[in-house]
């Protein structure tokens, strides 16, 4: 009898110690879903794509799911439709959507780049461009209103070009469009992101002459961002999203440009790492991709300068409306 109760005791004990042991291994929390569009796919945006290879995302709890949603505006309409949870895009969409006076804002949290990502290349000739000869060309530019435009708007300008009056400026092209539409025989200059630019050089169709992030200087670029409803909802998800970048940039930052290359090239899956390595290199040399995720107020104010020359500008909306650095600078003081 003593020896049946003695099996019994050591049966049930051993039932709880299981139990435990099974809990503490399947984790006391699931990770929470975050749906992020990326407003193209570009080496420009390598921190976001080794934020999610080297797992930064689910160290902090998170399930991230991206998605490529070509062109600001239609990505813009992804986030305000609930659609999508984040946004990667750039900051003059924000800005777009305050000028409407809507009732829920999109609040930039996370700088990811802060120089315009956008190279020129020209069909002929080589090394630095000489702006005189830009004049009276075909110039196959981007969306209007975006923030590639208006950065090789403010260039030009600065250059004394007038790109309304100037050159024969084609605007007509579907961001996605492009680099196809320059193949096939449009333009004499174009407005090209990486990897693509590195690409059209190694085949021999153009030569890249100037970086529009040079000229420009430093702007909140491309930024994550989110409803203002989702973020007071959300904001412990937010912060912990906000962290994973800090990780992920940290990371940038102190590794190479082929080491970097190797972390996202999953996500260029057609692409030969050299040429991944080449853009890497380009963005790191120029200081395009941010140290931590603060949007600071001389960027700010140099965005707003930009898109005035662009006439975009309605009012000069002040950052503290649309921009909320309480994550990013938590971020930058905790993670190391």
């Amino acid at each position: 009898m003593r020896k049946n109760t003695r099996r019994l005791w050591i049966g049930l004990f051993s039932l709880v110690l299981c139990g435990m042991i099974f809990s503490g291994c399947s984790g006391s929390k699931s990770e929470v879903k975050v749906k992020v569009g990326e407003v193209t796919r570009s080496v420009f945006y390598a921190p976001e794509y080794v934020a999610l290879s080297k797992g930064f995302f689910k160290e902090e709890g998170l399930d991230v799911e991206l998605q490529t949603i070509p062109g600001g505006d239609k990505t813009m309409t992804a986030l305000l439709s609930g659609a999508i949870d984040v946004a990667l895009v750039g900051s003059e969409t924000s800005i777009y959507v305050y000028q409407q006076g809507s009732d829920d804002p999109v609040i930039n949290f996370g700088q990811v780049t802060q120089t315009d990502g956008t190279f020129l290349m020209a069909r002929n000739g080589e090394g630095k461009v000489d702006w005189n000869q830009v004049k009276g060309s075909t110039f196959l530019g981007q969306r209007k209103g975006g923030m590639p435009q208006m950065a090789g708007e403010f260039t030009l300008r600065k250059h004394d070009i007038d790109p309304q009056k100037d050159l024969k400026l084609i605007q007509n092209i579907d961001f996605a469009n492009i680099a196809s539409a320059y193949l096939s025989g449009t333009g004499d200059y174009v407005q090209l992101f990486e990897p693509q630019a590195s690409i059209f050089e190694k085949e021999g169709k153009g030569h890249v002459v100037a970086s529009f992030g040079e000229e420009s200087g430093h702007l909140p670029y491309t930024v994550f961002m989110s409803k203002q409803s989702y973020i007071k909802k959300n904001s412990d998800t937010v912060q912990k999203f906000t962290n994973a970048l800090q990780k992920a940039q940290n990371w940038v930052q102190q590794h190479s440009p082929a080491e970097i290359a190797d972390a996202i090239l999953p996500y260029f899956k057609d692409a030969d790492k050299d040429i991944i390595v080449s853009s890497v290199q380009r963005y790191k040399d120029q200081g395009t991709y941010a140290t931590d995720p603060i949007v600071d107020d001389a960027e700010w104010n140099n965005l707003l300068d930009v898109m005035s020359q662009a006439g975009e500008l309605k009012e000069k909306v002040q950052a503290k409306a649309i921009v909320d650095n309480s994550f990013a600078e938590k971020a930058k003081s905790s993670v190391k």
